[in-house]
């Protein structure tokens, strides 16, 4: 009897476990489901050189591919269209990695926004130094913002290194 209690106990959690990372798959997906679309905004980043921040135009269209759990990222700078570019980003069936960051919150925010924040080791600056990189994901009804912060090895203060600051396109 002890051990038919100790297998159904293993198999609770066990379910509890798959559930759970279906439901963290399944939210981050339907997240990203709702930037479908074409977006306005800008990019403000620090300029490493000279210490300040620079603010350009962008746009960005995002399309899931088919019924994959990848999407489509095209950034469109009006002003400097050598710099477009497309990413594909994915999100990990169990939920817990969006490309190579791990999530480390998904929360809903006060005014029903989503906030979702991941995590990486990486290089960033110009001399390419180890650091903690951080993106944090907002997305709303009609906003949709992503952050960079970067911590170098050895410091502790994050540094901001660029906001894209979307409003949904009226024409979507």
């Amino acid at each position: 009897m002890k051990l038919l209690k100790i297998y159904l106990t293993f198999g609770l959690i066990i379910a509890a476990t798959v559930c759970n990372a279906q439901n963290k798959f399944k939210n981050l997906l339907s997240d990203f489901q709702k930037i479908s679309g074409n977006w306005k905004g800008s990019l403000t980043y620090l300029d490493y050189s000279s210490g300040k921040p620079y603010t350009m135009p962008s746009d960005l269209e995002v399309k899931r591919i088919d019924e994959t759990n990848k999407f489509s990222f095209s950034n469109i700078y009006p002003n400097e269209r050598n710099a477009n570019s497309t990413d594909t980003v994915s999100i990990s069936s169990d939920g817990k990695y969006i490309d190579k960051e791990q999530v480390k919150s998904r929360r809903k925010l006060a005014n029903g926004d989503i906030e979702i924040i991941t995590e990486e080791t990486g290089k960033d600056g110009n001399d390419n130094k180890p650091a903690t990189i951080r993106h944090t994901y907002t997305f709303g009804k009609d906003i949709f913002k992503k952050r960079k912060d970067v911590q170098f090895v050895g410091d502790n203060q994050w540094i901001n290194r660029h906001v894209y600051s979307y409003s949904r396109n009226p024409s979507n």
